[in-house]
């Protein structure tokens, strides 16, 4: 059951979200329509769910395939629905019928099962390769050298569009660092774009509740924020 202070509290939230990144992009000279707002729904359940899509926000990004699912089953096609989480192979076939997205492939052979899926659902599935730009061990991600060799692999795939790049941000009060990391993502595309002329990547999935407004300024186009919204 949501309370009307819930409600309130979701509305305050969502109005602050928005104008944060109003006021980030005006100082940075971007648009904010240019900004995804990927509703984190990890901590959240279906109802609470339906709120926030009353408040105007419409993707949500699930961690857990089983989550996914029993949250799709409350609010349907209403939601447009990503896949932020590390995504096992046995749970493919769960996945690639409900999201548009999935930002966290870091691996050709999940890739490979989920062009098999999209083929017999009859949809080119959208995604993100998953880079560790930090280089921490406990991150999934490949590593931005191995990524001219993934993208060759992945080009294999009819069934698979390259949408973009996703990387998670190291857990510290550096914001330099953050930054640092941010900008190399953004590079990389960059880069890659020029390299693989056909590819044309738009999408860059950075920044988290509370490194959002650095990712912004370095260009991302999808944040995943939970905390920013839900609590």
């Amino acid at each position: 059951m949501i309370t009307d202070l819930k409600k309130d509290t979701y509305i305050r939230n969502v109005e602050k979200l928005k104008n944060e990144i109003g006021q980030v992009c005006k100082l940075s000279g971007r648009n904010p329509d240019d900004i995804l707002i990927v509703a984190a729904s990890k901590y959240a359940d279906g109802e609470q769910l339906k709120q926030v899509l009353e408040l105007g926000i419409s993707h949500f990004g699930e961690n857990r395939a089983e989550e996914l699912l029993k949250k799709y089953d409350v609010i349907g096609d209403d939601a447009i629905w990503h896949f932020i989480g590390h995504l096992q192979s046995r749970k493919v076939k769960i996945v690639v019928p409900l999201v548009e997205y999935i930002h966290s492939i870091d691996s050709l052979s999940t890739l490979e099962k989920i062009n098999e899926e999209a083929n017999k659902n009859n949809k080119v599935q959208k995604v993100l390769i998953e880079i560790n730009i930090s280089g921490e061990d406990c991150k999934f991600g490949i590593y931005p050298e191995n990524l001219e060799d993934f993208i060759t692999g992945a080009k294999e795939f009819s069934s698979i569009k390259i949408a973009g790049l996703m990387t998670m941000a190291p857990l510290t009060d550096d914001f330099d660092f953050i930054r640092i990391i941010f900008k190399k993502l953004r590079i990389l595309m960059e880069t890659f774009n020029e390299k693989f002329k056909s590819l044309n990547m738009k999408e860059l999935s950075m920044g988290m509740s509370n490194d959002f407004k650095i990712a912004i300024e370095e260009g991302a186009t999808m944040i995943r924020v939970g905390s920013s919204i839900f609590i």
